[in-house]
């Protein structure tokens, strides 16, 4: 499972991922709020952000003046932004002992940008892969969390007002959809699929039975 996590013997570090609208943010502060509880340290982030890099990367990529960009780079942006987080707050948070809980992680960027292929686009999976390889330098999550939904539903959920990704498409939703499902099922022990529909508080359980061996 690559070299954090589980691998140092101390910290964990979990990742929430899928679709826009699919609830990452509330639901990884309630399992930081959890983990808390129990007496963890843990540091709550997100990608692209969590460092100063890393939001004014964040901050361009979602602006819609920013118009069609290159899918490649697109991808080198979001690997900017996940290097300089592992090297910034996973690696010391890990080292510590600590707890990170991520919304998103490279399967996002495997599935938004590597979802072009599917239309026709020239960023291709392997391109992802080998960039994600470079930008994680082997930090890998102990578990990973896709909470799945239909694309007509994060289409639903985001709403009126939507960033430059939000704003391409249930075309390009659907393959971002289909392409999640595909990389989580590359790994069904360390990436879990857990259900997106139902109230918080069902999720919230749903999510915590997928993680809670790795605070035994």
């Amino acid at each position: 499972m690559g070299d954090a996590g589980i691998s140092t013997g101390r910290g964990r570090f979990v990742v929430l991922d899928g679709l826009d609208g699919c609830g990452k943010s509330t639901q990884a502060e309630r399992l930081a709020a959890r983990l808390r509880a129990l007496g963890r340290e843990v540091v709550h982030t997100r990608e692209p952000g969590g460092t100063e890099l890393g939001e004014r990367v964040r901050a361009l990529l979602l602006d819609r003046a920013l118009g069609d960009v290159a899918p490649m780079a697109e991808v080198f942006l979001y690997q900017a932004s996940r290097a300089q987080l592992v090297e910034e707050i996973i690696r010391p948070t890990l080292a510590d002992g600590g707890v990170v809980v991520c919304e998103r992680w490279h399967y996002a960027t495997s599935a938004y940008q590597g979802a072009y292929e599917g239309l026709g686009r020239p960023a291709g999976a392997e391109a992802v892969r080998a960039s994600s390889a470079l930008a994680t330098g082997g930090v890998e999550p102990d578990r990973a969390i896709l909470l799945d939904m239909p694309s007509a539903s994060s289409d639903a959920r985001v709403g009126s007002e939507r960033d430059r990704l939000e704003s391409r498409g249930e075309a390009y939703r659907r393959h971002v959809a289909a392409r999640f499902r595909e990389v989580f099922a590359e790994d069904p022990v360390q990436r879990v699929v857990v259900p997106a529909a139902g109230t918080i508080e069902q999720v919230e359980a749903r999510i915590w039975e997928a993680v809670h061996d790795l605070f035994a």
